[in-house]
């Protein structure tokens, strides 16, 4: 189930509406990107030493050499990163994600839109504890060698599960319910979390994973809520 509904997300990727949501994300996110790696450059600029002399070397800059340097963690910080701007984009962009997706797949079963600043506030939430997630696994990583990453993939997906599905099931169901059925399908939501966070972790294809996740968690709640019998749907005005 929770594979035809990324299949099925990849594919949505290409239609027109979601595709112009997904050129909006692109740029959003590389834009973010730019402004970390040039507050990394103007801090590391400002904190080290101008120049100085060496015996047989002559003038060394070093502020600019380290500050030109520091370019080398645009693809570290895109590594580490990406789960929580996913995460953060996701208070963004899931919702119109997946109207959009509701609105082409499952017209007969659209749900509401939830208010922007419970989804944003939600987002900053699990932003948080991915921050938290990263630096555990960075801390941990003596200590766990080569199971770090499966502490990194299995905790970011279930943080990604967990907010994405949920996002997607409140257009639906009360904050409760919602719940209630993430809890009872948290298996297949939260391998469907981990195969996101793995994707996020892929240079370049990453960008687009936050609108992707958007969709797929959109069609997984739909397939869930067909095998999980009647639900009590948000009254509709």
């Amino acid at each position: 189930m929770g594979w035809r509904a990324l299949a099925r997300g990849w594919a949505d990727l290409l239609r027109p509406r979601i595709l112009n949501l997904l050129l909006i994300g692109v740029g959003l996110t590389i834009a973010l990107f730019i402004a970390l790696q040039a507050g990394v450059f103007a801090l590391v600029r400002a904190l080290t030493p101008g120049q100085f002399s060496l015996p047989w070397i002559g003038t060394v800059d070093v502020g600019n050499a380290l500050s030109w340097g520091s370019l080398a963690l645009f693809p570290l910080m895109g590594f580490f990163l990406m789960g929580p701007v996913a995460a953060a984009f996701s208070g963004l962009f899931a919702e119109r994600v997946s109207d959009q997706v509701e609105e082409i797949h499952y017209p007969k079963n659209r749900g509401q839109s939830i208010d922007f600043m419970d989804g944003l506030l939600e987002s900053v939430a699990v932003v948080a504890a991915m921050l938290g997630v990263l630096l555990l696994t960075l801390l941990a990583t003596p200590f766990l060698g080569p199971f770090a990453p499966l502490l990194f993939y299995t905790a970011n997906g279930w943080l990604l599960g967990r907010e994405f599905f949920q996002m997607a099931a409140r257009r639906h169901l009360h904050e409760p319910q919602a719940t209630a059925l993430r809890k009872a399908n948290a298996t297949q939501i939260t391998l469907a979390g981990i195969a996101i966070a793995v994707l996020l972790t892929i240079p370049v294809l990453n960008i687009a994973v936050p609108v992707l996740a958007a969709a797929v968690f959109t069609h997984l709640f739909q397939y869930v809520q067909s095998t999980s019998g009647p639900v009590l749907p948000y009254p509709r005005g």
